[in-house]
Formats: structure tokens, C-alpha cells, sequence
């Protein structure tokens, strides 16, 4: 059996208190039937009289899975309750007020749950359904005195059924099973435990946001009709995670209508679907198991009228409030298949794809937070601490960490994991938000892991085998300069925590390290491109943007490295964003535009889907099975907003940022971008005599201003905010340091 270690001080995710949170609850269960098998629903319900209500109701929910909770018959939480996984042995609880829902005298709380009873690659399996309630101020906590009903009507559907990686199942659901025991009565429930018992272990508060819940919206159907079944199809505003609502009226009852999204094999695995059975006369039913799609398939017995079909769309609590235009209807509609893709891949974590795996890839959640930084409301900054404390408490007692995480996959994929700890993953999210605090917790498994890596004699990062060596889809992969690059950029964040943190003799011996890991890689360059001795591929553009993107590679290469990019192109879009910046930030912005609209076209332009694709084509044509929805391929939006509009965070939490465009391509644009300190707003307009740039700095930051002139331009209005600090001069453009404030800058030509 794998050991773990806790770091219990520096991981923790605020554990409940159980004395004071949970006062007298107990976990409980059905009082009748195994309500542990998987896809099991349980109903538990408990009355309470009120003579007075408190100002505030606090209450405490903990279940192995999911709930819906009701409060006299009004539903308050639309799918609670979190994915397990903290760490590999407890669970998470959510907490709300009750009290806008309680009235003097009586009440009735109601609980859904749903008991997923499998491991997959997102959650962990307690073998029990269970269910912890407490709200001390009203005296009301779970226990044998609850009432309780195992739902019969619940169960599987067969064959096709979800691939191993999930750990929901496909919904069936029987209305005639419900109407017969309609009129069963609820027997008491079962007391299985205290709070901190196992197999739920330690409560851990729920650290993001309840789920956002869109509500019912009705769905505009085509009829197709067959010659033994008819199919409704609605076509949605966009790929979306729904819980399908059908209102029938079967005269004769027993007709079994499927529910289904054009998702339902996304990339080639088969992923959730739904059932229902129908009883005589009218009805409505909801399947409560979300599934994704662009279009949503309603699957009825010919002839069967189908009143009324509609969806709810739910998600993760934090929404676009950035913005981007441009002058480019292709970048505009990436940016907006960028947006949506990043959206349908967060919900109990950040996900790669959301139906054929749910999984927390941290390759993919890297390259999801430096998007949501730039595009998404701060309230995703949760979901991202969340994803750093569960990578960082899944470590092994060999240091090794691994994704995706939580759930029952343990293999390490370094290249992802090296990426996960670096700048692009944890330092970039503490430049973003400078939360100290949660880089203090993580720290110490970064640079246990960081221990694993040793170095060859000549410096470079030494020969490791992880249990796979993916360092992207594609060929010609020079692994060991792969390794390397995202191991210098590891170190070089680490480096930067200790510094932080006050450890700099850590600092030190982790710089000491890069200098032996760069003087290696740079041993690798031929003359003509950076390759490793033992690579006998075509020459990979991997490896050069990550000479690039990290300092690796001095200027001096450039020129070579951008006619090398220019012809070899191998990365996947996941490592496509790398290139594109490594170009950006050699000078080279144009070509970077007209090479990401040349590899990311298929999938911009295709009308049917509404996000990006995991490979450059769709199906089995596409990398890794080729779904049409895959975190990483958003890259760019990051590329466009850090480098062409030029807006870069520079001292942590944005107290200071940079705005330095480079405004190729486009003859206008504008970027509105949500920060911790407040919008930033930046835009550009290219004239035939001027050049227009206006900025909005928020209050409590500054801004340097870099203005891009020749030696003949004149820059209108900009004399008193010149900036003379050493350091911060870029050659051919005009610094000016700017305080709170909007601004409106005229470069004459």
C-alpha cells in the first residue's frame, strides 16, 4: 500500500474543530437496504419547531458525495458538497446560513444524496454513504432520530457506461418505482459515527464557492423522427454543464426516453448519460447528474410527445469579468472559444475535459491559472489555492507528487509536475494574488520534490524516468532538454519562495543549481538549435521555447532559434503557448500571431463546437483521443494579454504592473483585466500619423507605461510621469511611471 506523508502544519486545509462545529451530530445512514452501493440516493429528512428564529443559522453539511438540500420545500442548495479528496484520507463540508429559509414554527430540512461509491481520477471513495449535519443554533444535528428512505427508483444504466474514470454514474431513473413507494414510510436512519470517525476521517471547510446555478432555461428542439424512436435536438448557446428537465404525458406509462449531449463519447471514451422511465400520465423530471455539451439529445419511443424540454446550466461560482476586442474576428472568436473553455473545466476542481475525464492535470490547470488571471473574476483564485494544497498533500513518502489528484491515479508525469511548482504554476500565482501564506504551505513538498531531480556532472538535469514520460502530445520530443527546461524554471521559483519565506540559504543552493542546469543546456546548442546528444529526432521547438521563456538562452540566439520556429512544428497546443510567448518575447510578435492563426485554425473556425480542441483536429485525428474541449489549448489568451497587450503583473498582488504593448496585427484593441487591486484597462490605436494608448491604473497600484517610439516620435502629454528608475528602461520605448489614474497618450509619427 502507498504511504503518504501530511505535512500536518503546512497542509492542513482548515480542519473543523469537532467539538464546537459539529456539537452533537452523528453521521448517519439509511435505516434500510445498502445504501453503500455505488449510484446510491438517499433521502433524509428531519422536522424542527422554531419559537424564535437567531440573526443567523450557520449550519455544517458533510456527505460521500453529493446533495440537494431543501428547507420547506425550497431547494437552497442545488448540488452540494465536494469531490473528496483534501488529502487522501478525509473530506471536505460545506457551510451556509439557513436562516432566509426557517419561519416560526415548524420546518421540514430535506437531503438528497447521492453516494458515487467508485474511485476515479477526481474523487475518493469512502465505501460508506453517509451524512453529517449540524446548525447548533437551532439544536438540529443528524442523528438516529432522522428520518430516511433508500430511493429504489435510482440506479445504473447499462451498457455503455462511463469510462473508469469517472466516478459518477450514468443515471436511470423509474418513475413507476417511485409512484409505487410514493406512499413508503420513511424508517429512522442509522448512526454510523462521530464526527472525525472513518472512514470520513477529519472535516475540512470547503474552500471554494457553492456551485452557481444558472436555473431552468427552455431548449428551442428539432424533431427527428425514426421509424421506432424520435430524437429532439436542442442545440445550446454553448458547450455548458447541464442537468437535463423533460415534462411527458405518457398515456400508458413505461416508455424509456434517453438523455444524452453530443459529448456523450468526447474524446473516444464513453462519458455520462441518463435515463427515465416514465409513468402514466404527466410528468417532469430532472436528471440531477450533470453532463456537457453543445447540443443536448432527448431519445423518446416514436410517437411520444415530448411537452416541454429545457436545461439548467451550473458551474463554479467566478465569472468572466475581463474583456478583449479587437479589430480580428479570428482572435476575437478564439478569445471567446477561450472563455468558454476555460469555464466548462472548473466546477469541484479545475479539469481537463469535462466529460471524457474531470481530472485535475496540473499541466493543464498551469496553463488554466495564467488565463483566469487575465480573464475571470478573483473568486476563481480559490479554486486554484484548493488545487495547490490537494497537488502538494497527495505526496508520496518518496517526495514525488503527482496528478491528477484526488482520486485513485498515482503515476507521475514530471514534465507536468516540474511546470506545476514553477513559474508558471505556484510563483505565478503568488505574483497574482501575494497570498505569502499559501506559499509558506506548500514550500516544504516543493522542495522535497524538487530533492528527487539531481544533476549530471556537467550540470544538466540528470537522466529520470517518472511513471510516464509525457512531455506533451506530438513527436520528436527531445525529453532530456524537456525535463531540463521546466526543471531550471522549478528551481528558479523555488529559489524565489525561499527568498520569501527568508530562507536564503535555500535560496542559494537552489540558484546554485540553476546555473549548473543552464551551463548544461547551453552545452546542447549546436550552433543551429538546442538538441541533447541522445535525441535523434527532428529538431524539437519545444525545447527551443523553453530555452527562451526561461533565460535560458541569451539574446545573442535568437535570431536562429526564430527561423528554427519558423519551420518546426511539433508541439501539441499545450506547448504551442510556450512558443508563442518564447516568439513574443523575442521580438518576433508578428510571426507568433500568424503562426497561432495558422495551427489553432480548424478549431477557431469550426461552427459547431464552441471551444478548443485537445489536439490540433478533432476525433481520432486530435492528440490523446481528441476531445473537442481541453483546458490547455486556451493558451494564447494568456500570450495576447501578457504580450501584445502587454499588460504584466511585476510586483506581487499587481502594486506594480507593466504595460508594454506590442501591437502587431491588429490596428485596435482593448483589454479589460480583473486583478486583486481592482480592472485594469489598456487599448491601442494605430493611426496613420498617431498612435493612440489610454490605461486605467487602479487605486493603490502604479504603472510603468512603456511606449513604443523612434527616434523622431513625440508622445503628447507625457513629460511629467517620465521615468528615470534604472532597471526598467526597454530599448525603443518611453517609460513613464503612472499612478492611479486613466490615461490618454498620443505617439505622434
Amino acid at each position: 500500500m502507498r504511504k503518504f506523508v501530511f505535512l500536518a502544519l503546512a497542509l492542513a486545509l482548515s480542519a473543523a474543530p469537532v467539538s464546537a462545529q459539529w456539537g452533537n451530530a452523528r453521521w448517519i445512514t439509511a435505516g434500510e437496504g445498502n445504501a453503500d452501493a455505488p449510484n446510491s440516493w438517499v433521502r433524509f429528512r428531519r422536522d424542527v419547531s422554531l419559537s424564535s428564529l437567531p440573526d443567523r443559522v450557520e449550519c455544517s453539511i458533510c456527505v460521500d458525495s453529493k446533495y440537494w438540500l431543501y428547507v420547506n420545500g425550497k431547494q437552497v442548495v442545488f448540488e452540494g458538497g465536494l469531490k473528496r479528496g483534501p488529502n487522501p484520507t478525509d473530506s471536505y463540508y460545506d457551510r451556509l446560513d439557513l436562516r432566509p429559509y426557517l419561519r416560526k414554527g415548524a420546518n421540514r430540512v430535506e437531503l438528497l444524496v447521492w453516494h458515487f461509491g467508485k474511485t476515479g481520477f477526481s474523487h475518493i471513495d469512502s465505501g460508506r454513504m453517509g451524512l453529517l449535519f449540524s446548525a447548533p443554533a437551532i439544536g438540529l444535528f443528524s442523528s438516529g432520530m432522522w428520518e430516511s428512505r433508500l430511493l429504489e427508483e435510482y440506479t445504473a444504466c447499462g451498457e455503455p457506461v462511463p469510462n473508469g474514470r469517472l466516478s459518477e454514474s450514468s443515471i436511470h431513473y423509474d418513475a413507476r418505482v417511485a409512484k409505487a413507494n410514493a406512499d413508503k414510510p420513511y424508517t429512522a436512519s442509522r448512526e454510523i459515527g462521530r464526527p472525525g470517525d472513518a472512514p470520513w476521517n477529519k472535516l475540512h471547510e470547503r474552500p471554494i464557492p457553492l456551485f452557481r446555478d444558472f436555473g431552468l432555461k427552455d431548449a428551442k428542439c428539432a424533431l427527428h423522427e425514426g421509424e421506432r424512436e424520435d430524437t429532439l435536438v436542442a442545440r445550446l448557446p454553448y458547450n455548458m454543464q447541464l442537468t437535463p428537465y423533460i415534462e411527458v404525458d405518457d398515456p400508458q406509462g413505461g416508455s424509456l426516453i434517453r438523455l444524452q449531449t453530443d459529448h456523450i463519447q468526447g474524446g473516444s471514451e464513453w462519458g455520462v448519460r441518463a435515463e427515465y422511465v416514465t409513468r402514466q400520465g404527466k410528468q417532469a423530471y430532472e436528471s440531477l447528474g450533470w453532463m456537457n455539451g453543445d447540443v443536448l439529445h432527448v431519445i423518446v419511443p416514436h410517437g411520444l410527445k415530448v411537452a416541454r424540454v429545457r436545461y439548467r446550466e451550473s458551474g463554479y461560482d467566478g465569472l468572466p469579468e475581463g474583456e478583449f476586442l479587437c479589430d480580428d474576428a479570428y482572435f476575437n472568436r478564439f478569445w471567446q472559444k477561450g472563455l468558454r473553455t476555460l469555464y466548462v473545466n472548473m466546477r469541484d476542481t479545475y479539469f481537463d475535459c469535462p466529460d471524457r475525464e474531470r481530472a485535475q492535470w496540473w499541466g493543464d490547470v498551469t496553463v488554466l491559472m495564467g488565463e483566469c488571471f487575465y480573464t475571470y473574476s478573483t473568486r476563481v483564485h480559490d479554486i486554484m489555492r484548493k488545487g495547490m494544497l490537494e497537488l502538494c498533500a497527495f505526496q508520496n513518502d518518496k517526495g514525488i507528487i503527482h496528478s491528477p489528484i484526488p482520486g485513485n491515479y498515482d503515476s507521475e508525469l514530471p514534465a507536468q509536475m516540474l511546470a506545476s511548482v514553477g513559474l508558471y504554476g505556484f510563483w505565478n500565482y503568488y505574483m497574482n494574488t501575494a497570498d505569502t501564506a499559501t506559499i509558506a504551505r506548500v514550500y516544504p513538498a516543493v522542495c522535497r520534490y524538487l530533492d528527487v531531480w539531481k544533476t549530471e556532472p556537467g550540470g544538466l538535469t540528470a537522466e529520470r524516468h517518472g511513471a510516464w514520460d509525457w512531455g506533451d502530445w506530438g513527436d520528436n520530443r527531445d525529453m532530456r532538454l524537456i525535463y531540463a527546461g521546466w526543471h531550471y524554471m522549478a528551481l528558479d521559483a523555488a529559489s524565489r519562495m525561499a527568498e520569501l519565506l527568508g530562507k536564503p540559504g535555500d535560496a542559494s543552493r537552489f540558484r546554485q543549481t540553476m546555473a549548473g542546469v543552464k551551463r548544461g543546456y547551453n552545452a546542447c546548442w549546436t550552433g543551429k538549435a538546442y538538441r541533447h546528444p541522445t535525441f535523434t529526432g527532428d529538431t524539437d521547438d519545444r525545447v527551443q521555447a523553453l530555452a527562451v521563456i526561461s533565460g535560458i538562452a541569451d539574446a545573442d540566439k535568437y535570431p536562429t532559434i526564430g527561423r528554427l520556429l519558423r519551420t518546426q512544428k511539433h508541439a501539441s497546443p499545450y506547448m504551442e503557448k510556450y512558443v508563442m510567448e518564447a516568439l513574443f518575447q523575442m521580438g518576433d510578435g508578428e510571426y507568433a500571431m500568424e503562426r497561432a492563426h495558422e495551427r489553432y485554425h480548424a478549431m477557431v473556425t469550426d461552427s459547431v463546437h464552441s471551444t478548443l480542441y485537445e489536439g490540433w483536429l478533432e476525433g481520432v485525428n486530435g492528440f490523446g483521443g481528441g476531445t473537442t474541449n481541453h483546458a490547455w489549448s486556451g493558451g494564447p489568451l494568456t500570450v495576447i494579454a501578457q504580450y501584445l497587450m502587454g499588460v504584466s503583473v511585476t510586483e506581487p498582488g499587481w502594486r506594480k504592473f507593466a504595460v508594454c504593448p506590442s501591437p502587431v496585427r491588429f490596428q485596435k484593441a482593448h483589454i479589460t483585466i480583473p486583478t486583486v487591486r481592482g480592472m485594469i484597462k489598456s487599448a491601442f490605436r494605430l493611426g496613420e500619423k498617431a498612435d493612440v494608448y489610454t490605461l486605467t491604473v487602479p487605486q493603490g497600484t502604479e504603472a510603468y507605461l512603456y511606449l513604443p517610439c523612434g527616434d523622431a516620435a513625440q508622445v503628447k502629454g507625457a513629460a511629467r510621469y517620465l521615468c528615470l528608475e534604472s532597471g526598467v528602461q526597454k530599448a525603443g520605448r518611453v517609460c513613464l511611471l503612472l499612478p492611479a489614474g486613466k490615461y490618454k497618450f498620443k505617439v505622434s509619427k
